[in-house]
């Protein structure tokens, strides 16, 4: 019999809201503590992909109207070779996770004049599986471990795209009324089913 698909519903991993506030912390215990913070709170915050979010430039940012613009390049393609329309995401929509202020601070200690937002220590732009080393690094020293709908991940299970799973989980139950819908257009799916086929088993009934 085969084994199941790790990509199951069952096995979509998420962190809660406390969980990502310990990484976030636990993020200012490295030499990075402002750009991991903030990186992840940007993840969190948006639901950017990881390459996605190595692809954001400075000017991207709009600190004064508490938006990120994410031009069409930026964005994943669709699954049908379509390019998705640009995309204006709102900052820190609850008012809750201090996402633009993290993003001053870490903007006013970085060190390198680079286009990209999130430059590393020894490039003007930090790759994906930089983004990712970070997530670890941060859930590593937090010891945090994922949730499922099997039970428990491992600490070593957290990676960048939890914390876009992460925001689904928040948003269907940390506030009152967000529907998959809300969701879709968050994490930017093509289509409401998308959405639905990954977590419609967030929601409570």
């Amino acid at each position: 019999m085969p084994e199941p698909h790790r990509d199951t519903k069952s096995n979509i991993r998420f962190l809660k809201p406390d969980q990502v506030e310990a990484m976030r912390d636990a993020a200012h215990e490295g030499r990075q503590g402002a750009r991991d913070d903030a990186l992840i709170t940007v993840l969190y915050d948006t639901g950017l992909r990881r390459a996605e979010l190595a692809a954001v430039d400075r000017d991207n940012l709009d600190l004064d109207d508490g938006v990120l613009r994410l031009p069409s390049h930026v964005q994943k393609d669709y699954p049908n070779a379509g390019s998705p329309d640009p995309a204006t995401l709102r900052l820190d929509p609850e008012g809750e996770l201090k996402t633009e202020r993290t993003l001053r601070v870490f903007l006013d200690q970085r060190d390198r004049d680079s286009a990209a937002l999130f430059p590393s220590r020894k490039s003007d732009r930090i790759t994906g599986k930089g983004i990712n080393d970070a997530v670890k690094r941060a859930a590593r020293r937090a010891d945090v471990r994922p949730f499922t709908h099997v039970g428990r991940g491992e600490t070593d299970d957290v990676t960048a795209h939890t914390l876009r799973h992460s925001v689904a989980y928040r948003m269907l139950h940390a506030y009152d009324g967000y529907t998959l819908y809300d969701v879709r257009n968050r994490l930017r799916h093509s289509r409401l089913a998308t959405t639905e086929q990954r977590y419609d088993h967030f929601e409570t009934v």
